[in-house]
């Protein structure tokens, strides 16, 4: 049978057609041809019209992770490590792993887990709205829309030339707004640090934020507009039926006085995420103890903490992004 088939394979060309042979009893026949066969493991091919040479790195025992490569005369077969994380998943590194900064490792492997506990908790909650205080540029809506999250997003940024870009960002984007503010406990005007970068700040820096950051040594500062949350609530949320709200805090220091500017209608929050610190950046600002035991009176309980920034020299965590929620609020509760 086999010889039978072979014989057939060898005729198809005459017939205007090409023949990728997969092995014993495989073929695959096409009029345009040009396929290349990357066998990955028993019994499995991959096939493509254009790629190859692949570097393919076995993850778990039926998965495999295939990356096109050029090839040329420094064998440019990049180098990668997969890091199993439990029994049906991998951490894949784009470099050998004796060659990645195991400290910059780490730091991304928290963002992305952090995001991906959030998506799930907005799932799971129901969430129609996330409040994004302190967007900066956009990269945590860009975050929750790339893991998934389909709801609406109201993303805050006070300083001019940073809202601009998360202007740009959101535009083509229908459920992403975005307002010119910052958020405190009353309305007012205030002087906000705008040369910071992504660490823009009401508060001036402390002693051990000016040791840390050399971006710290410039003093721009641009007046900006600042709302109550309870205030600019209904606008925020406005067309959305029966909307279950989530708060994201990320104002270098500032979170408490967010969070009280959202006065009773806290309560409308099913979670929260905030930004808290173990070593203080910021003059003045609270200590992660002190901020987590305002969000518990309110009835938020821990449910993810993930450092953001952590010494090199000690490993100290500087900050956590602690994500909390409302146990009651929970559709199973």
């Amino acid at each position: 049978m086999q010889t039978l088939f072979r014989r057939l394979l060898r005729l198809v060309p005459r017939f205007g057609v090409q023949v990728t042979d997969l092995g014993p009893g495989a073929a695959v026949v096409s009029r345009r041809g040009g396929y290349q066969a990357t066998e990955v493991g028993p019994g499995t091919t991959v096939l493509s019209r254009r790629g190859g040479p692949y570097r393919v790195t076995p993850v778990d025992k039926d998965t495999w992770l295939l990356r096109r490569t050029r090839g040329g005369e420094r064998g440019e077969i990049p180098k990668q490590g997969v890091v199993p994380l439990g029994e049906s998943g991998a951490l894949v590194l784009t470099d050998a792993p004796e060659r990645v900064d195991e400290r910059k490792m780490q730091l991304a492997a928290a963002e992305y887990l952090c995001v991906q506990h959030v998506t799930a908790m907005l799932e799971l909650y129901g969430v129609t709205c996330v409040f994004d205080v302190g967007a900066n540029t956009g990269q945590y809506a860009k975050r929750l829309r790339r893991a998934g999250y389909t709801g609406r997003i109201v993303s805050f940024e006070p300083t001019s030339a940073t809202f601009a870009k998360l202007e740009k960002a959101a535009a083509d984007d229908p459920e992403w707004r975005v307002f010119q503010c910052g958020l405190g406990r009353e309305e007012t005007t205030a002087e906000i640090h705008s040369s910071w970068l992504t660490m823009n700040s009401l508060l001036p820096p402390s002693d051990y934020g000016k040791d840390r950051y050399s971006r710290f040594k410039k003093s721009d500062t641009e007046e900006i507009r600042i709302r109550r949350l309870d205030e600019v609530m209904d606008e925020a949320l406005d067309g959305l039926t029966a909307p279950v709200p989530y708060l994201k805090m990320d104002t270098q220091g500032y979170d408490l006085e967010v969070f009280a500017g959202a006065g009773k209608r806290v309560t409308e929050f099913v979670g929260m995420q905030s930004e808290v610190a173990c070593l203080r950046l910021y003059e003045g600002s609270p200590t992660m103890s002190e901020s987590v035991a305002v969000y518990e009176a309110e009835g938020f309980g821990i449910s993810g903490m993930y450092p953001v920034t952590r010494e090199a020299t000690t490993g100290r965590v500087i900050e956590f992004d602690c994500v909390m929620m409302r146990a009651e609020a929970a559709p199973q509760a």
